[in-house]
């Protein structure tokens, strides 16, 4: 029996990744049983855990923060206690293979296994290295990178190009998905997310261009939750010609079978730039324009963006230039020009290719097996 410690979470971008690895691995079951392990303050999403036959062990950890905060002298108390638990939690397990994500709370867990000889195997989801990687890339024994531009980060002997793990929920072909969706076909469909939280200053870019968008196009707007509401008030108080509403649909959150069928009914897509979007979009060949949140909120989003659209995948507006009109335009540039649209589409779907959580799920498999 082969035991395997995953690590990292905090977010989705963090976890989801571990879950479809998880599938991975127990693909191989028949060849090498194993056990899953999660380490972290809190699972995250308990149910998703059961569904995959992971067992949590708590683990607990600090986060530094970039600004001064006295929760910054608490949670260093707490990373030094995390790493004793880890210690005496990894000495109980005593698994073959620790796999980090990353974050802070991956810390304790990746330095307390190179202490006791356990191989760590770590991946980069963003095109700039978070610090959590940084010193885990000392000791680790593979290093899965999601971005060219990463590379020069880590020791060139241990890295490997793979991309994002994606669950398999999000990797299906599906029939129809207009109808799953219940949404109108004859139109080209335009997927706005913002990420689980959504996103406030993306909402508004939208809303302020429905009126422009909605005579051509349907709109699905995933708003995050707590938005959700208010961005259905306001657009019914925005939008002019009463009948267009009918082409505007407002999800809080979507299921990742949802945000599958989003992408697939989707002609084009406004996102965010976290890596893990990134990778759902091109997994399915659709031109995207990224909105990276401001680098004074996230290090890592706008460097995300632009390596992406070096591939030719995407295009890039920083919310620093907006103006009126801007955002439907650059939609009507994108959808009038087959010959971009084609060029987009066939970057994104060479870029999103890679079956990143197979690669990984062997190479955690294969050190396994030579650490017993």
């Amino acid at each position: 029996m082969k035991r395997i410690v995953l690590v990292g979470g905090g977010s989705g971008g963090h976890f989801y990744p571990l879950i479809a690895v998880a599938e991975r691995l127990h693909s191989f079951s028949a060849q090498m049983p194993l056990k899953l392990y999660y380490f972290g303050p809190e699972p995250y999403d308990q149910a998703l855990l059961d569904r995959h036959g992971i067992q949590f062990v708590h683990c607990p950890s600090g986060k530094k923060r970039k600004y001064a905060s006295i929760h910054n002298i608490i949670d260093a108390f707490k990373l030094f206690f995390g790493f004793f638990v880890a210690i005496w939690k990894l000495y109980a397990i005593y698994p073959d293979v620790v796999f980090s994500k990353g974050s802070y709370t991956s810390v304790p867990v990746t330095i307390a296994a190179f202490l006791l000889r356990i191989p760590v195997v770590i991946h980069e989801s963003d095109s700039k290295p978070g610090s959590a990687n940084k010193l885990a890339a000392k000791f680790a024994r593979y290093i899965a990178i999601s971005f060219d531009e990463v590379a020069q980060y880590f020791p060139q002997d241990k890295i490997a190009l793979t991309g994002i793990p994606l669950r398999s929920e999000l990797t299906l072909a599906v029939q129809d998905p207009f109808a799953q969706l219940g949404l109108p076909q004859g139109r080209p469909l335009i997927f706005v997310t913002g990420g689980s939280l959504g996103a406030e200053r993306l909402n508004n870019l939208i809303l302020e261009s429905l009126d422009e968008l909605l005579p051509q196009y349907t709109i699905l707007h995933q708003t995050g939750a707590i938005h959700e509401v208010g961005v259905g008030k306001t657009a019914s108080t925005l939008i002019r010609n009463v009948d267009l509403l009918e082409r505007y649909f407002v999800k809080g959150n979507l299921t990742g079978i949802e945000m599958n069928l989003a992408l697939q009914a989707a002609s084009l897509v406004i996102s965010r730039s976290g890596a893990g979007t990134i990778f759902e979009i091109a997994q399915k060949g659709k031109p995207a324009i990224l909105i990276p949140i401001p680098e004074t909120v996230s290090h890592d989003q706008k460097t995300n963006a632009y390596a992406y659209a070096r591939t030719g995948a995407a295009t890039v507006m920083e919310e620093k230039n907006f103006a009126d009109g801007l955002l439907a335009s650059e939609i009507n540039r994108i959808m009038v020009d087959p010959a971009l649209y084609e060029r987009m589409s066939a970057a994104a779907a060479r870029f999103g290719q890679a079956d990143a959580a197979l690669s990984i799920a062997q190479a955690i498999a294969g050190i396994a097996k030579e650490h017993g």
